[in-house]
């Protein structure tokens, strides 16, 4: 195979009509391996947006991602945080490998001020991962904007929505919608870029360890 052609083929946008196996270099591992096993690219996605749609805040949606944060905040690159429905717990964050000197914790007044605080922060560069919380729902366009400001900031970009943003159009290039059971989360992916959606994984997260 020619260097080019598998260049191509390595472009998440290139649809593949079954779920990829190829790895990307660049991607995020989660450090859960089922995971990554189904992410395109065998992880989560920099420069790109990601929505995770859940029932509610607090269902283990951060669990999820704090290994993968870690490893950003240990390359020196910012990670945002903007309108989280609670105060971050520092403690906890930083227990869970996360240099919490690299946290931005951005509260906005109101939806329009939070998706230029977004876009800002997606495009500019200098943040490894971008999360979002939102009460509005963006429309295409304004979901678009987000895309492609990941795309040049080259930011891992995560929205967190309702359950119901399920039945709309995104032109995100992951949606994954979280279930807790028990002990558990269930990850349903309704949308990956360059493969099928419709698989699922079930995972035993980690208690979260506290510094005192």
């Amino acid at each position: 195979m020619s260097a080019a052609l598998d260049s191509l083929l390595k472009d998440p946008r290139v649809w593949r009509g079954k779920r990829a196996t190829w790895t990307d270099a660049n991607s995020i591992a989660s450090g859960f391996a089922d995971l990554d096993a189904q992410l395109p690219g065998g992880g989560w996605a920099r420069g790109a947006l990601t929505e995770i749609l859940l029932p509610k805040p607090g269902i283990g949606e951060l669990r999820l991602l704090l290994p993968g944060l870690a490893r950003l905040s240990q390359e020196k690159k910012w990670i945002a945080l903007i309108a989280p429905p609670y105060i971050p717990y520092a403690s906890a964050w930083q227990g869970n490998g996360v240099d919490i000197s690299r946290l931005l914790w951005v509260h906005p007044r109101n939806s329009s001020d939070q998706l230029w605080a977004v876009e800002q922060a997606l495009r500019a560069g200098a943040c490894g991962a971008v999360l979002s919380w939102t009460s509005a729902s963006p429309t295409f366009e304004q979901l678009r904007r987000l895309q492609l400001a990941a795309e040049t900031g080259r930011s891992f970009g995560v929205m967190f929505r309702s359950v119901p943003s399920a039945t709309q159009a995104s032109p995100a290039a992951v949606r994954v919608l979280l279930e807790p059971h028990a002990q558990d989360l269930s990850i349903s992916f309704l949308k990956r870029r360059g493969a099928w959606g419709g698989e699922s994984v079930q995972l035993q997260l980690p208690l979260l360890t506290v510094i005192k």
